[in-house]
């Protein structure tokens, strides 16, 4: 191959702007019709001992150019994914009309409902450990071992009686435990219990709220009138009634109801045709409870709610199951 061929071919890869061009080329050179062919091709009238030495320098060739079009090519590669990234590049700091407003989870909304209702009414919030002993969950709760009240709640548990927490009582046991009264608190977190259904979750969100104050000072007129006054703050315009009851860690003890909220009370398939949804449990505190807690002379009462309950009848939503499985349609409608 001459000196002026192999220039011409030389400058074409070096002056090629595009990897259509390489390609081009590649055929032009290494093609079954190509330049090296051609080549190749006149070895046939040649003599043998010509035919080793055009062969041996047409194969220097063919690498030499084979590198220097590999080399062309991904120059080019390199310099069009550049501009392809410079052409596509997007300014997240522009405004979007397709962008949307995001929402609180309908939990968590819920939530935040509830303690700021009890903030505004000088309750003050406390949180404790997800992982509890026996004796704050359960014991010190008027609830001693093999007490038949523990089949209530299938508990999670460790070794060295460690549990994960049924309810938001233990925080506050360890409240009174370290605190002197009067004492004005709710305690808002995530417990934890053995159950998978339409309306029961392994996890779930609780609110309790506890009152102390010297012996005599605390009725149940007061909790009454706290709860009615909640339950409307959350519901609307809702009855309310109380409904006695049995909890270890109460005496007396009662259920709350509400008049149902997709029914106005008329009876329907959601309250079974009663016209109420039972929404929290409440009581005055078994003094067993105080004897615990070293708490002598004094008076007070508890109540408690799910959160995931009120999310469902403010929000309407069916089955407790869906607030935890992220489906975005159900979840977007809380924008």
């Amino acid at each position: 191959m001459s000196e002026i061929i192999l220039k011409k071919w030389y400058d074409a890869i070096r002056e090629a702007q595009s990897v259509e061009s390489i390609e081009d080329i590649r055929i032009s050179v290494f093609g079954k019709k190509g330049v090296l062919a051609e080549e190749f091709a006149k070895m046939k009238t040649a003599s043998d001992e010509e035919k080793s030495k055009i062969a041996q320098e047409l194969n220097i060739h063919k690498n030499e150019l084979m590198n220097e079009l590999n080399s062309r090519k991904i120059v080019l590669q390199t310099v069009e994914l550049q501009e392809a990234m410079k052409a596509e590049a997007i300014d997240v700091s522009l405004f979007s009309s397709q962008s949307q407003a995001g929402a609180l989870h309908p939990v968590i909304e819920t939530m935040d409902r509830i303690v700021e209702y009890f903030s505004s009414m000088n309750f003050a919030i406390k949180t404790g450990n997800m992982v509890e002993d026996d004796f704050n969950n359960f014991e010190a709760l008027n609830l001693p071992k093999y007490h038949p009240a523990r089949d209530m709640q299938d508990t999670f548990y460790f070794k060295d009686e460690m549990l994960l927490r049924t309810h938001t009582s233990p925080v506050q046991i360890r409240t009174m435990m370290g605190t002197k009264p009067p004492i004005r608190m709710i305690a808002p977190g995530a417990v934890f219990r053995r159950d998978y259904d339409i309306t029961h979750t392994p996890m779930f969100h609780q609110v309790e709220g506890l009152l102390v104050d010297e012996e005599g000072k605390v009725s149940f007129a007061n909790l009454k009138y706290i709860l009615e006054d909640f339950l409307k703050y959350m519901f609307g315009d809702v009855k309310v009634r109380f409904r006695p009851s049995f909890f270890p860690f109460t005496e007396p003890s009662a259920e709350v109801d509400i008049s149902c909220v997709f029914c106005s009370g008329d009876g329907c398939r959601v309250c079974s045709k009663t016209g109420w949804l039972e929404v929290l449990g409440c009581g005055i505190v078994d003094p067993n409870v105080f004897e615990a807690v070293k708490y002598k002379n004094v008076s007070g009462y508890a109540f408690g709610l799910g959160v995931e309950r009120f999310a469902m009848l403010i929000h309407q939503i069916g089955d407790l199951r869906s607030l935890f499985e992220g489906d975005i349609k159900l979840l977007e409608q809380f924008r």
